[in-house]
């Protein structure tokens, strides 16, 4: 979600204030769990179901559902009710550029070592 006085195509600033710096690190702090990066690569190539989730990590139901609640409480996922069902995907292309991101740093590190 963008922040309300900074439009999508200016460039980030330059100095981070507080407020900004410490919702980032509660953010990385959130993203800092291997549950929860499973969860959300999941996630990358669309929308599923808390039990789809939970079966392509090897998780349970109860702590995917959790998890799903912490990441969608800090904005990076959202869930969209289909009956009695709810379905969740990424909360926007600024998540799904973050993870892709991170996971190209990591195949890089991975590929050169001594990079």
């Amino acid at each position: 979600m963008p922040h309300p006085n900074h439009d999508n195509d200016s460039p980030p600033p330059t100095t981070i204030s507080d407020h900004t710096a410490t919702h980032l690190a509660d953010t990385f702090s959130l993203l800092g769990d291997p549950s929860r990066i499973r969860v959300l690569g999941t996630l990358l190539d669309g929308p599923k179901r808390v039990l789809d989730i939970a079966q392509a990590c090897g998780h349970t139901q109860s702590a995917t559902s959790h998890s799903l609640r912490l990441l969608k409480a800090h904005h990076v996922v959202a869930g969209e009710r289909h009956g009695r069902e709810i379905h969740y995907a990424l909360a926007d292309d600024h998540v799904r550029a973050l993870l892709t991101l991170a996971l190209a740093h990591i195949a890089h590190l991975d590929t050169h070592p001594n990079a």
